[in-house]
C-alpha cells in the first residue's frame, strides 16, 4: 500500500478508528462528522456503484469503501484541483485506487464523459451556506466548499436524477434548517423519501439531517426518529457505533 506523507499545508488524519486514513488541508475544509455520516446511511451493496457530487478530498466515499468494501466502484466528481489532488493521494493511501474513479469537474454541469442512468446511488455533503445570507469565508477553498453557488444544490438533486438508474438512491445530508428547499428539489423526479434527523443532544432542535430519497419513487415520505449525538459524557453509545465502529444508520429502505 503507498503512503503518501503529510507536509507544511495538508495534515494526516484517521476516521472510523484509524479504518480510514485521510489527508487534508490544515486550513480550509476539514472532514468532520458529517461525511462518515453520510456514507453510513448510504444503503450500498457489495457489486453496486456510486457517484458523489463534490467529492472533496474522498472522506465519504472512503468511509463507504471500508464499510462496503466489495462494491464495484465510485466515482467522485470534484471542481477544486487541490481537493482532488489530495483526493488520489488518498484513495492510494487506503488501497482504493482501483474503486475510487476521481473526475474533475462540476457537479452542476457534470462531463459527458459521466454516463447517465448508470449509477445505483448517489450521495452529497454540498456547500450549506446560502451566498445571499452569509459572508464567505477569507480563504478562497473553504468558500468553495461552505458556500453556494449559481442555482445552489437544487441543480446538484437534479444532475443526479440524471446520473442514477431508475429506482436508484440518492442520499443527502445538509442543514435541518434546509429541509423545506430540499424536499421541493426532489419532486418530481424523486420519492420514497426518508428524513433522519440529527439531533446534537437529547431535546435540542436537529441541526443535521440525512434525506434518502429513490429515483422514480412512489413511497409515502417518512420522518425516522433520528440520531441523538451527544450526552453529557460525550458521544452516545449509538453514534459511537456509526463514528468509530462503522455501523451503518438504517433507514429501512
Amino acid at each position: 500500500m503507498s503512503t503518501p506523507s503529510c507536509n507544511e499545508e495538508t495534515s494526516r488524519d484517521t476516521l472510523l478508528n484509524g479504518r480510514v486514513l485521510l489527508l487534508q488541508p490544515k486550513e480550509g475544509y476539514r472532514a468532520a462528522i458529517d461525511p462518515v455520516l453520510l456514507a453510513a446511511a448510504i444503503p450500498a451493496k457489495n457489486g453496486q456503484n456510486a457517484v458523489e457530487l463534490g467529492l472533496g478530498t474522498g472522506a465519504a466515499a472512503l468511509c463507504l469503501l471500508e464499510r462496503v468494501p466489495a462494491m464495484a466502484g465510485i466515482c467522485g466528481l470534484e471542481i477544486d484541483p487541490g481537493q482532488v489532488e489530495l483526493a488520489h493521494r488518498n484513495a492510494a493511501l487506503n488501497g482504493r485506487e482501483n474503486q475510487l474513479q476521481i473526475i474533475l469537474g462540476d457537479a452542476a454541469q457534470p462531463p459527458r464523459s459521466l454516463p447517465r442512468n448508470h449509477f445505483d446511488h448517489a450521495f452529497m455533503n454540498p456547500p450549506y451556506l446560502e451566498s445571499s445570507r452569509h459572508d464567505a469565508p477569507a480563504s478562497a477553498r473553504k468558500a468553495s466548499a461552505h458556500v453556494e453557488t449559481g442555482q445552489g444544490f437544487e441543480t446538484w438533486i437534479r444532475q443526479a436524477g440524471k446520473l442514477l438508474k431508475p429506482k436508484g438512491w440518492l442520499t443527502i445530508i445538509h442543514r435541518a434548517d434546509f429541509l423545506d428547499r430540499i424536499l421541493a428539489a426532489l419532486s418530481p423526479a424523486f420519492g420514497g423519501i426518508t428524513v433522519f434527523p440529527l439531533w446534537p443532544k437529547a431535546g435540542a432542535p436537529a441541526k443535521r439531517v440525512i434525506i434518502a430519497a429513490q429515483k422514480g419513487g412512489r413511497a409515502p415520505c417518512r420522518l425516522l426518529p433520528g440520531l441523538v449525538l451527544h450526552n453529557a459524557k460525550g458521544y452516545t453509545i449509538e453514534a459511537d457505533a456509526i463514528l468509530r465502529g462503522g455501523a451503518s444508520i438504517d433507514l429501512g429502505r
